[in-house]
């Protein structure tokens, strides 16, 4: 189902401070599928359980991204404490489990995260002739008045 497209000019409402979490996975050895897949395998049942719990767990929104070897998903977060909570808790600590199982000893493949907390008023966005993405779909999606016509603009909101 193709995401409406909002013409002309947008931003995201940085009245609010968000946690912003980028996590992938690299394929060191792409013959070694017996031992990545599983790996792979596991972020659908996380990110199901994220967008079915959506309120209570704090998370906002993601968007991810396929390479020939690496995979990055960036997350938005409502606070860095639902983030940890989420990271302590359900699909995702089963899933950290297994993984430290499957690579041990194991360098067909890798994770990495990257965590960055966005303080409310230090964070701007321009969308132009898109659908909601990024910070504008975790945030709420605006129209870019007079006000707001320069990055340096939305920053001093």
């Amino acid at each position: 189902m193709p995401s409406s497209i909002f013409t002309g000019r947008h931003t995201a409402d940085n009245s609010e401070d968000i946690v912003v979490f980028i996590i992938g996975m690299r394929i060191n050895k792409r013959l070694s599928i017996h031992r990545w897949l599983p790996v792979f395998l596991s972020m659908p049942g996380m990110v199901k359980e994220l967008y079915t719990h959506k309120s209570e767990l704090g998370f906002q929104s993601a968007e991810n991204y396929f390479g020939l070897r690496t995979t990055a998903m960036i997350q938005y977060w409502r606070s860095l404490d639902d983030l940890l909570a989420y990271s302590k808790n359900g699909k995702h600590l089963k899933a950290w489990k297994k993984f430290n199982r499957l690579t041990a000893n194991n360098d067909a493949v890798g994770i990495y995260h990257e965590t960055y907390i966005l303080s409310k008023g230090q964070y701007e966005s321009v969308y132009v002739n898109m659908p909601q993405y990024g910070l504008g779909n975790a945030a709420e999606h605006m129209p870019i008045t007079l006000e707001q016509q320069t990055a340096k603009k939305r920053l001093s909101r």
